[in-house]
């Protein structure tokens, strides 16, 4: 089992050219026991468990919703929370949901924090700052970032109009962000799903529409050196930022975790600790990928400043510049390849994504390097890296159809399908070595089928649309094996755009959605949109056929076309 994490482990740094879903938080992992004695006045405390009892009944929005399940349906229980801090839960008797709770400042004796509903088990939602990324969430930073990644595209000129408007799509995300740090989810969550409709219909337009070949590549409004040093300048910002000022959310610290178990041959999944107990929810990728990171900056065995998240997160990042680069270089040349890391390093969400240090990084890194591989003819190093990004966070395995179709016959059809295989079989060992088939499939897809979540407009209006979503994800699944047979643009603008639009249709039907995932889409984004007339990848060049004799009719010259 430990070698074939170490392989899987080798095999995603070196396809995806690496050098050498999130559980929900829940309410307060690990809390002392309830006080009881509430005549008992702690230590170090100036209340009793009576005194903040009282105060925190007298709290708004705790009392509302007491009242309205009816005061005979609940109980309280108070609970001692260092430093200084009391708090009181209310839950309901029969089912022992937690349905209040509510924060007593001992030193003031008043109320400072007052939840119900999701976000009562949600600790995600009650908009605590710099809970996701930190200092990335400054307006100034947030809005600094929006403003170089939007301003250097605005151009009126005929064909490159919509430029700026898709970036500021992207950007107007942005918006549901600031709602979602007020604690406002019930605005935040629809917020978020304007953009991504957008996102998808423009990226099927440009998907499956023929290229015009008149059509003048998008630029920015500065020169190519100008933009290089704002380039590098916002690498060593973003770098200096993580260093600095981020933190590791539980979605890296799963990362770590999973990382240090399969290094040292131990089972996964159903084995995590207590506070971070459903991090185990993630593809063997997801843990495999972390295991050099580990080895070098080794977990401690508690959730510190984990170093080995922040190592790997900024190793993700610099990929997916990389190979943004790398694909900019080849399609237009220098000026594209530095207009694509720019877009990269000035989006606000890469960023959010870099600072909270999870692993959303390496599904952008594994999709690029598929884009990659399948523009450079190489269909089994794009089976492997779909294979590797879907074997990471699953929803990506939807672009098998539309890769494996990709211009170049049935043996490069049959070559990636030997290779998407083979890493599946590989990934499969490790889960059969590491907890078994039954235990994973429980503690990954059964979690995620299972779970309520108030990150999503399904979980916000509950289950009578339950119908509505499931049409949602069946449209999403006969996207994506439709697109690999309907007429498409057949160049690699057209292979980004039709992999964006599948991801995102594959988002719109979760339960679970958040803005990290955004990333996993926006590498193929920025291709899409700022590649466009700027150069193509052919179908294989046809065999060689004799030189035609005097005695042979010439045979018609055959152009390739990118359509």
């Amino acid at each position: 089992m430990r070698r074939a994490a170490t392989l899987l482990a080798a095999l995603c740094l070196l396809t995806a050219g690496l050098g050498p879903s999130a559980p929900p938080p829940a309410a307060a992992a690990g809390d002392p026991p309830a006080l009881e004695d509430l005549a008992t006045v702690p230590p170090g405390y100036r209340l009793s468990g009576r005194e903040a009892l009282a105060i925190a009944a007298r709290a708004p929005r705790g009392a509302a919703e007491r009242a309205r399940l009816g005061r005979g349906r609940v109980f309280a229980n108070v609970f001692v929370k260092p430093p200084g801090r009391w708090q009181v839960s209310w839950f309901e008797r029969g089912t022992e949901r937690e349905v209040v709770q509510v924060h007593v400042d001992d030193a003031g004796g008043r109320v400072v924090e007052d939840w119900t509903g999701p976000q009562v088990a949600w600790t995600m939602a009650r908009g605590y700052s710099g809970a996701f990324g930190r200092a990335v969430n400054s307006p100034w930073i947030w809005l600094g970032l929006t403003a170089l990644f939007v301003l250097p595209f605005i151009d009126a000129r005929r064909g490159r109009r919509l430029v700026a408007v898709d970036l500021a799509a992207i950007a107007s995300l942005g918006v549901s962000v600031a709602f979602f740090n007020d604690a406002r989810i019930g605005v935040s969550v629809p917020l978020a799903y304007p953009p991504l409709l957008y996102l998808l219909g423009r990226m099927l337009w440009l998907g499956l529409r023929r290229p015009d070949p008149l059509e003048a590549a998008p630029r920015a409004l500065v020169g190519v050196p100008a933009l290089a040093g704002m380039l590098v300048f916002l690498i060593g910002f973003r770098l200096t930022l993580n260093v600095v000022d981020s933190n590791v959310i539980d979605v890296g610290y799963s990362g770590v975790i999973g990382g240090d178990r399969l290094g040292d041959g131990l089972d996964l999944w159903g084995t995590f600790p207590h506070d971070n107990q459903n991090g185990d929810t993630y593809g063997p990728v997801a843990y495999a990928a972390y295991i050099p990171f580990e080895q070098v900056l080794p977990w401690s065995g508690t959730w510190d400043s984990l170093d080995a998240a922040h190592a790997a997160a900024i190793a993700f990042d610099l990929t997916c510049l990389a190979l943004l680069w790398h694909i900019g270089r080849r399609l237009g040349g220098t000026r594209l390849g530095v207009t694509l890391a720019y877009a990269w390093a000035a989006c606000p969400f890469t960023l959010y994504v870099l600072d909270t240090n999870g692993n959303d990084g390496l599904v952008a890194a594994l999709v690029l390097a598929a884009v990659a591989a399948a523009m450079a003819r190489r269909a089994g190093s794009s089976g492997a890296l779909v294979a590797l990004a879907g074997w990471t966070k699953f929803a990506p395995l939807a672009l098998a159809p539309l890769f494996a179709a990709w211009p170049g016959g049935p043996r490069s059809a049959r070559r990636f399908a030997l290779a998407f295989a083979g890493v599946t079989l590989l990934c499969a060992a490790l889960v059969l070595g590491s907890g078994g088939l039954e235990t994973f499939a429980d503690r990954t897809l059964g979690f995620q089928e299972s779970r309520d979540s108030p990150f999503s407009i399904w979980g916000q209006l509950g289950d009578g649309w339950a119908p509505v979503q499931t049409a949602v994800q069946a449209a999403a699944v006969v996207l994506a094996v439709a697109l690999a047979f309907v007429p498409r643009r057949r160049d690699t603008v057209g292979l980004a755009a039709l992999s964006a639009a599948i991801l995102i249709s594959t988002q719109l039907g979760v339960s679970h959605w958040f803005y990290l995932y955004a990333v996993w889409f926006l590498g193929p984004v920025f291709v899409a949109v700022l590649a466009r007339g700027a150069g193509a990848v052919s179908p294989p060049p046809l065999r060689p056929t004799a030189p035609a004799t005097a005695r042979s009719r010439p045979r018609a010259a055959v152009v390739a076309s990118s359509g």
